[in-house]
């Protein structure tokens, strides 16, 4: 049995801080369910419910509990909005590595949320956590997410193809990775 993680509280930049999921996060999920992509390559609803909402945050806080991972909102200091998640997933870390999953709501893109957020998990796994290897994985027409890991520092290795689901047919993934020994690169987080 895997013990529960607490998902610790993580400043990302000088303009957000990383924190576990709260029910006051539902306007997020709302506003992430009505997003042409996020509920198609997530557990977001795609179509938002009081009930269906509050089962999404229920199931972030199960990955916590059960061990499968570190669930974080991305929150604005200014003002306290939820603006998005970034996840550390740990069901290969007996391998060595984990996994890293992100996205930022449609009215905050653009703005750098996604790696700041993504730079501040990074810096913790390698270091913190010492897992020898981060990955994740973007689709070939996502370049706004490419330039996000290629900005904290990801090493792109290639193309999977036909890689994931999304939504009703496989789709290739470019893979990329981080590496502990990376963390001294200049560009590196």
């Amino acid at each position: 049995m895997v013990a529960p993680l607490d998902v610790p509280r993580l400043v990302a930049g000088d303009s957000f801080v990383l924190r576990s999921w709260e029910l006051g996060d539902l306007p997020l999920v709302r506003e992430a369910s009505s997003d042409d992509y996020i509920p198609l390559i997530t557990t977001v609803p795609s179509v938002y419910s009081q009930e269906a909402g509050e089962a999404f945050v229920q199931r972030q806080w199960e990955r916590a509990s059960t061990g499968s991972g570190y669930p974080f909102v991305i929150v604005r200091v200014a003002d306290g909005r939820s603006l998005g998640t970034v996840g550390l997933w740990l069901r290969e870390l007996n391998e060595g590595r984990a996994s890293l999953g992100y996205w930022v709501v449609g009215s905050a893109r653009g703005q750098g949320v996604a790696a700041e957020a993504l730079r501040a998990v990074t810096a913790w796994a390698l270091g913190d956590l010492q897992i020898p290897r981060l990955q994740l994985y973007v689709e070939p027409w996502n370049a706004a997410s490419q330039r996000t890991a290629e900005r904290v520092g990801f090493q792109r290795e290639g193309l999977l193809r036909s890689w994931q689901q999304v939504g009703e047919e496989r789709r290739d993934m470019i893979m990329y990775s981080m590496l502990g020994t990376d963390l001294s690169s200049p560009a590196a987080c």
